[in-house]
């Protein structure tokens, strides 16, 4: 059941999930408002309830933004997600459609909550995605056998518009509620074509929650307990001849492997080098002025370098930056960073 990127699986993964795990999917954040309060949301607070367009790190004032950011990630696919993208369908639908026009092969495939599902909704995302994937709300309260009935039909109603190898649900590893899962992954398993099983993780948004009902394993922040519950859902559905696949993807998956290799591929600024784990490192001078730095630079010969306006720093090659040390009107630091968007400082170490 071990895939090789530190997940388990029967009968395959999904075709999102292939892209994603070698880091070639765009997360295409179409909004945080959302149609349900599920408890266990791991949205952040920069997000949750909030109305904005994130392609990865990057906030979008519009598609080009997101158009950039797949470039400069080297993206083959994306991921729409939210909140709910079923309350902005007209964005999501301009997003997708944008995307496919503008790259060839592109693989999208779409988060939904159930209760907006509707025929016509889904329809009209039928023509711009690939792949479809349902999160009902059995996990998210106690729903009636009705209320239950209702979110299987609408994922029913999907095999209208995608292949039955295209429609599927993601669902959080609640380790108390394995055998609902496993009972509702029974139910769909005629119209579904995968179900991917996330580790239950803790962020920012669930901590009251999860700190309250959980436990945390060890000098971590998943849920004791969840992995395990993934391996035994697909043990049982393996056991049970259930040809849907089924994919567990652990906390390791995600950070390892899927973040990891997006950060390999990403665009990293000039004159840095890669670490094994994917970051950019690179020397750079922080003037006060610019123009002196540059003054002392010309006095030292050094003619290549990059200006970096966002961080109002000047970056050096690593030849240059040994020239760099002997002049102590020069404050040279070594930076490691994420060669994301946002480019989060890892650490910083000043050398002067």
């Amino acid at each position: 059941m071990k895939t090789g990127f530190g997940s388990y699986c029967v009968n395959g993964i999904p075709e999102g999930c292939r892209h994603c795990v070698k880091g070639r999917k765009l997360v295409l954040f179409i909004t945080g408002k959302c149609s349900r309060n599920c408890f266990y949301c791991s949205l952040s607070s920069k997000r949750k309830n909030i109305d904005a367009v994130w392609a990865n790190e990057r906030q979008c004032r519009g598609i080009k933004d997101a158009v950039q950011e797949v470039r400069e990630s080297r993206a083959t696919g994306a991921g729409i997600t939210g909140g709910d993208p079923l309350l902005f369908l007209p964005r999501a639908i301009k997003y997708a459609r944008a995307l496919k026009k503008e790259f060839k092969n592109f693989h999208i495939h779409i988060y939904l909550p159930t209760f907006l599902a509707g025929k016509k909704n889904l329809k009209a995302l039928s023509k711009c995605t690939d792949e479809v994937r349902f999160h009902p709300g059995f996990l998210a309260k106690n729903q009636s056998s009705s209320e239950m009935n209702a979110d299987i039909e609408k994922i029913k109603s999907a095999s209208l518009f995608w292949k039955k190898a295209n429609i599927g649900c993601e669902l959080p590893l609640l380790p108390e509620k394995k055998q609902e899962t496993l009972d509702f992954i029974k139910k769909i398993s005629p119209y579904a074509g995968f179900a991917n099983l996330n580790e239950f993780e803790l962020s920012d948004t669930n901590f009251n929650y999860v700190t309250k009902h959980c436990k945390l394993n060890p000098d971590t922040y998943t849920i004791s307990k969840s992995r395990e519950a993934g391996i035994w859902i697909l043990a049982k559905a393996k056991k049970a001849g259930l040809k849907i696949k089924l994919h567990a993807c652990t906390a390791r998956t995600k950070n390892i492997y899927q973040y990891r290799n997006r950060l390999k591929l990403h665009n990293a600024i000039k004159y840095s080098k890669r670490t094994a784990e994917g970051s950019a490192v690179y020397f750079a001078v922080k003037p006060a002025s610019m123009q002196a730095a540059l003054k002392e630079l010309k006095n030292l010969k050094i003619t290549k370098f990059h200006i970096d306006k966002g961080k109002k720093q000047i970056i050096l090659q690593e030849k240059d930056a040994v020239k760099a040390l002997e002049n102590k009107k020069l404050h040279l630091s070594r930076i490691e960073e994420f060669p994301t968007y946002d480019r989060t400082a890892i650490d910083i170490w000043q050398l002067d």
